[in-house]
């Protein structure tokens, strides 16, 4: 079983984009969030904010500065669910995984965007959605 958590947009400076979406949608940026991801909690999904380098800002419908994003997918069982997606037509691009346990696999869907599969591990379910270690 998979669940839609994240919904994750690059910026420039994830701290002003998540203050200017917090003012758009009324609701409070997460206490927790620093410059590295910060988060705005809608629901059962986080919108989040992560900087990266070199940011070009995408120029829809212009192809040459794409619109840039990524979703997290919590899983029960990643193995099965990376074979699954592989089996799909994803491809398998990097593992991150941290010293708790907790982290995630990142991969590419068959045009190229990029999607992560979450490891649960530690990871409380609640009615407003996950608790994960050292983040929420």
């Amino acid at each position: 079983m998979l669940r839609l958590t994240d919904f994750i947009i690059d910026c420039p400076d994830a701290m002003k984009l998540a203050a200017f979406y917090s003012e758009v949608t009324g609701l409070p940026v997460k206490a927790d969030s620093n410059a590295q991801w910060a988060g705005i909690r809608l629901g059962d999904i986080e919108l989040a904010f992560t900087p990266v380098e070199d940011y070009r800002a995408p120029r829809w419908p212009d192809s040459e500065h794409p619109k840039q994003f990524h979703l997290d997918f919590e899983v029960d069982d990643i193995e099965a669910e990376q074979r699954r997606v592989l089996a799909l037509g994803a491809t398998l691009k990097q593992e991150c995984v941290g010293p708790n346990g907790y982290g995630f696999r990142v991969y590419a869907d068959p045009v190229g965007h990029p999607f992560c599969l979450c490891r649960n591990k530690g990871v409380v379910w609640t009615d407003e959605g996950p608790v994960r270690p050292g983040r929420d």
